[in-house]
Order: C-alpha cells, then structure tokens, then sequence
C-alpha cells in the first residue's frame, strides 16, 4: 500500500483511513493541521487497494481490504498501540480494525462514519441542501464537469476555500481511482463479519456527524452508540459529508478533545 508519514519514527502512531473512492489527502488535509500544533504523534495515511497510488491488485472485497489495512499494522505499527481515525467508508475498516485489534487501539475517532449498512438505498439521511453559498462561484471554475456536479451536489458550505479543498483533496483522488476495481469490491462490499466485536470498546471515540450529510447521514452511525460508552457523539448543523472543511474550526476543536481524552487514558 501507498503510505505516506509525518512525524518521524517515534511518537504514539495515529493511523488515518479515508472514504470511497479518495485517497490520503483527505485525511491529510485535515489532520495534519492539528498534529503541527501537537508534537508526539507518528502519523500514517495509507491509500487503500485501488484508490490513490495503491494498485487494486486482486482485492474483490471489503474483507480483501480489511486484511490489507491489518498487514500494513503488523508491517508498519507491529505491536505498538495506536490511535485509529477514519472518514466514511474508513470508518466502517477502522470499526473493524478496533474489533480485530480491541487490546491495540488507544482511541477511535469517526468523521461522517457509515453506519450500520453500506447499502446507499437503505441508509437514512436528509436531502442534499446548500445553506451558504458564493454567488457565480462555479461560473468560472477550473474544475471539470464531472468534479463540478460532484462538488455541487454534496457539498453545503460553498465558498472559494471549500472549493480550494474540494480541489486539493478529493478530486485528485477520484481521477485516480481505479473504477473497474471499485466495482468490482462494491459487489462484495459488506464485511463477511460485522465490524463491531463482541465486546464493548471501552476507550475514548468520537463520532463527527453532518446535519445535512446526504450521503451517509447521523441517523445510522447513532445507533452504533452503544457498542462505544466512551463515545461522544456530535452532530454540526450547516455540515455535509465534508464537514472537516465546511467546519473547520469546529472540527479540529472535536479532534483535539478526543486526542485529549485520549492521552489522559491510563497506558496500555
């Protein structure tokens, strides 16, 4: 797998999975400018098979990548505890990362998680909505016609610097992927077992919601609550699917309590 690191080669491992069909930069993007103010911290930013700069090889389903994402912790973290983060599709490898690895993970934070189905029909989330906007800010943009109805048509917040990081962080991505290999993984794309384990994780997690995320919702990542007592669960009112940057402020004052709960955990 494509991995990119900051941070060197010591500090507590912080391991990013991001969505479908992205790739690093969206973790990256949004991450790396809270670990700038918080030294310590050995961050990892993987492209899942198929996606950025990992070819697909033969993965032919979620349970191909899950192993994938679990050979890359043997190989890169080994037995070192860590900190788990992962955004949409992520978060649904990252809750399976926790229920293989319960005694590994340190803490678990969610940003627009799926939730109990990855089955787009059967999930509960409102119509898309655009709650601020720049007037003729796509008149004259550099974007293609493909990349314009896809900011368009998930994107709440629209301004120039949503625009900026829509353009920087996921478009790249999404002109990368390999297509016929997502496809391909989609026809298997529930996990054989169910991500969460028989055990309640009893450590520090953050679930991050968008009001109007109308592609994964809050509704459905709400009912995982019980498997998580230490979860607290948030939902950001003018937030889509993006909120890391519709909300930014918000969003690195969540992620900065959760890694603050995190570090006054007793170590493992």
């Amino acid at each position: 797998m494509h991995l990119v690191t900051h941070g060197g080669d010591s500090g507590i491992p912080v391991l990013a999975l991001h969505g479908w069909p992205v790739d690093h930069r969206l973790m990256s993007g949004c991450l790396e400018p809270i670990f700038a103010r918080r030294p310590g911290y050995r961050r990892l930013y993987p492209d899942l098979p198929g996606m950025g700069r990992t070819p697909a090889g033969d993965a032919a389903s979620s349970d191909d990548l899950l192993a994938a994402v679990l050979d890359l912790v043997d190989k890169e973290i080994g037995s070192t505890a860590f900190l788990l983060v992962g955004e949409s599709y992520g978060g649904y490898l990252s809750r399976a990362v926790v229920g293989a690895r319960p005694d590994q993970v340190l803490g678990l934070a969610l940003i627009c998680p799926v939730g109990q189905t990855l089955d787009r029909a059967a999930r509960v989330r409102p119509p898309h909505v655009v709650l601020r906007a720049t007037p003729g800010l796509l008149d004259d943009t550099d974007l293609d016609e493909a990349a314009t109805a896809e900011y368009a048509e998930f994107v709440v917040v629209q301004t120039p610097e949503t625009l900026r990081r829509f353009r920087d962080e996921i478009v790249p991505a999404l002109q990368a992927a390999d297509m016929a290999a997502i496809e391909r993984i989609e026809h298997r794309w529930h996990l054989s077992e169910g991500p969460e384990g028989t055990t309640p994780f009893e450590r520090p997690t953050v679930f991050l919601c968008g009001r109007q995320d109308s592609s994964v919702g809050y509704v459905d990542p709400f009912a995982l609550l019980p498997h998580y007592p230490r979860a607290t669960f948030v939902v950001l009112d003018v937030a889509g699917h993006n909120l890391q940057f519709e909300q930014p402020a918000l969003f690195e004052t969540l992620m900065e309590d959760w890694l603050d709960r995190c570090s006054a955990e007793p170590p493992r």
